[in-house]
């Protein structure tokens, strides 16, 4: 069809009786509305734009440049350490207990504790003691939230585990009190406690109205049930919980005392905890003893052919685990559907975002588009401009659990102010690009925005009252 027979239908359909408008703004108005001359060369347009803009960005790209090749390797150099330092140890754990949370937690028993009708008394200290626990970084912990977010959880104690999680962290903030003083360490650990029940607070007021509905709707099943019991529940969760603590238990920065105590015992540790969560699956989940006794043995074996190794182990332990899982049907069948559908969901952005933030902002250490030393001048002193850059940029960056406070030592030394090393320190763990991008596809685009905002914002605030406290 011609573009003179689309218009001509299109004003058919506006006017049948052939007589226009006599109106010649409204005619033309009603003309574009009513045709899709409109609408073809919208389709037809789009893609030619996209393809422009890539095709210029490709035949402009700076390859030579010296950054830029710098920061290309960074992007790849930070991926590969994300591989080998976080999936194994970190996210996969990670995906089987949210893949857990999704089958074996009543939906009852998270609305009764952390619903949009719980007793606000009751949700937000459960939300916040609960993401404390994990002491884990802005990552691992999105399975655990999207988890707790599928099983009907408020918006506001959702996001206070949500911020807990990677900022209430007991061992970072010993270190910061240690490294970087008592004031600065006293300083994160009240921020932080406050931010994620403030920022939960907040969430649920902003978005009050889709909270009640989720609360009227909720309402008729709270008096229900799981199958099984609640001690039974905890005590199988307690478990994964602490093989994923203790897989990652870091290195402190001292020798002697309780931590490096913990730290040359961490797989021991995991060890027993790993036989007494296969006994928890033969006795309270209908798994096959031999399927758990078969994986426990080559586990054993592995760890006795690789002593310095315990990465292979751990791996075979996840392999033996999957296998177990997916060959018995029913509950665990389910829990393993569910653990790989947060993985599909999580994995792919997680790894976007990572390359992403390694072509900005490189490695600790090593720089990316972005120099460090631009980011360095921009923090003295204790403006609201240092300190609101300090959280934003500290939101963005990616940090490892207990990373951040050798890097904010080292800004500190090239002239940092208190007040943003603290705005830095309170949103930067909590946050990353990844993390907000997975953030985005659990609750949308408007609530990731105001949940960042929310955290730059109180960061900012408390950067300039440490700052104007301590001097």
């Amino acid at each position: 069809m011609s573009i003179k027979e689309e218009v001509s239908r299109g004003v058919q359909a506006v006017h049948p009786a052939g007589q226009p408008d006599s109106n010649p703004i409204r005619s033309i108005k009603h003309l574009l509305q009513g045709s899709v001359t409109v609408r073809y060369w919208a389709d037809q347009w789009k893609p030619l734009v996209v393809g422009l803009l890539v095709f210029l960005g490709c035949y402009y790209l700076p390859v030579g440049n010296a950054r830029f090749d710098q920061a290309v390797i960074e992007s790849f150099a930070l991926v590969k350490w994300y591989a080998q330092e976080h999936v194994l140890l970190c996210l996969l754990p990670a995906f089987f207990i949210a893949g857990a949370i999704a089958v074996f937690v009543s939906k009852e028993g998270v609305m009764r504790y952390l619903g949009p009708a719980a007793p606000k008394y009751l949700s937000y200290p459960v939300a916040s003691i609960s993401g404390s626990i994990l002491a884990v970084c802005s990552c691992t912990v999105l399975p655990l939230f999207a988890g707790i977010a599928s099983r009907g959880a408020g918006l506001g104690p959702a996001t206070a585990f949500l911020y807990s999680g990677p900022a209430i962290n007991v061992l970072a903030i010993i270190l910061t009190a240690r490294i970087l003083g008592v004031q600065l360490g006293i300083a994160r650990a009240v921020g932080a406690i406050v931010f994620s029940v403030v920022i939960g607070l907040l969430m649920h007021l902003i978005f009050i109205k889709e909270e009640r509905q989720k609360a009227q709707e909720a309402a008729p099943t709270l008096g229900e049930d799981g199958e099984r019991s609640m001690g039974k529940t905890a005590l199988y969760f307690a478990l994964m919980v602490g093989i994923l603590v203790f897989a990652n238990w870091g290195k402190p920065g001292e020798t002697g005392g309780l931590w490096e105590l913990i730290y040359s015992a961490k797989w021991m540790i995991t060890g027993v905890l790993g036989v007494l969560f296969g006994a928890a699956l033969v006795s309270w989940f209908g798994m096959k003893w031999w399927k758990v006794t078969f994986g426990g043995l080559g586990v054993l074996v592995l760890a006795v052919l690789f002593p310095g190794k315990p990465v292979i182990p751990f791996s075979a332990a996840i392999v033996a685990l999957s296998l177990a899982m997916v060959s018995t049907e029913g509950e665990t069948q389910d829990w393993f559907t569910e653990s790989w559908g947060f993985a599909k969901q999580i994995t792919p952005l997680l790894f976007i975002g990572v390359l992403i933030a390694g072509l900005l902002l490189g490695r600790p250490g090593s720089q990316g588009l972005i120099p460090e030393n631009w980011i360095a001048w921009a923090l003295g002193g204790n403006s609201i401009k240092a300190n609101l850059f300090a959280s934003v940029a500290g939101a963005f960056m990616y940090f490892a659990t207990l990373t951040e406070v050798p890097i904010v030592q080292g800004l500190l030394g090239s002239g940092m102010g208190k007040g943003p090393a603290l705005a830095l320190l309170l949103a930067g763990p909590a946050l990353s690009l990844p993390n907000m991008l997975v953030i985005r596809s659990v609750m949308g685009t408007k609530k990731t925005l105001v949940f960042v905002a929310l955290v730059c914002v109180m960061a900012t605030i408390s950067g300039l009252l440490f700052g104007a406290i301590v001097g």
